[in-house]
């Protein structure tokens, strides 16, 4: 299989003097493609650090993190910016959704960046935003739809673009049951049937439950790499 992800011992620390913190301590990994990870641990373990480290949202002390062959540590600001469009997608707790914009502009958005054609963004909105059952949805902003539905555009959004891997980072904290559980059997299904890779920083375990991989963090170290 196809190594996508990879961390060579990152370190990374906040603060400094008497409140130095140790986030990440010699951290390596190595993700294929089709995997469904999740990276989980108690608050301050790391995990979400790590999962930013890999979307090159921050930047490590020391260490590599090489995505599809290319170690990010190298690239500049813009050419950063401009791979992370191509070849990731996020999901935020926060859903992050632009409040002025549609559920179908939300979604549009990196494809708009990455400079795809008004045909074909039309086609993969219309087509994810029905998968996930927003259909007639397309012109509610994101303050007319529930807590779920926002989510669910947030997942298309990061999914239109068509990455290589997606990060999502405690993507079912602010939903109800029936709601994450409509999610996960989404991004599941996106595995399965696409061979899509996913990454998440988690809790909940409804999530560790569907992961086949369960990466545990304590102390900013691995202390267990589970394989399901």
């Amino acid at each position: 299989m196809k190594k996508v992800i990879e961390t060579k011992n990152l370190n990374k620390t906040f603060g400094e003097g008497d409140l130095l913190v140790q986030a990440l301590n010699n951290v390596s990994i190595e993700i294929t493609e089709g995997e469904f990870t999740a990276l989980v641990g108690p608050s301050g373990s790391g995990k979400t650090t790590l999962l930013n480290m890999i979307g090159g949202l921050d930047d490590p002390n020391s260490g590599k993190v090489i995505l599809n062959g290319q170690d990010i540590s190298t690239l500049k600001k813009s050419k950063m910016t401009n791979f992370r469009q191509h070849n990731i997608g996020f999901v935020f707790q926060a859903y992050n959704l632009i409040p002025v914009l549609s559920a179908y502009e939300n979604a549009e958005f990196i494809m708009l960046l990455q400079g795809i054609s008004k045909s074909e963004r039309k086609k993969r909105v219309f087509k994810l935003l029905k998968e996930v059952g927003l259909e007639g949805k397309e012109n509610n902003k994101p303050g007319e739809l529930s807590g779920g539905q926002q989510q669910r555009v947030a997942v298309v959004r990061a999914l239109a673009a068509e990455p290589a891997y997606i990060l999502a980072d405690e993507p079912t904290a602010n939903l109800d049951s029936k709601s994450t559980t409509d999610l996960l059997d989404l991004m599941y299904r996106l595995n399965q049937e696409e061979h899509m890779t996913f990454v998440f920083a988690t809790h909940d375990q409804r999530v560790i439950d569907r992961a086949k991989r369960v990466i545990y963090l304590d102390d900013g170290k691995i202390v267990k790499d589970e394989i399901r």
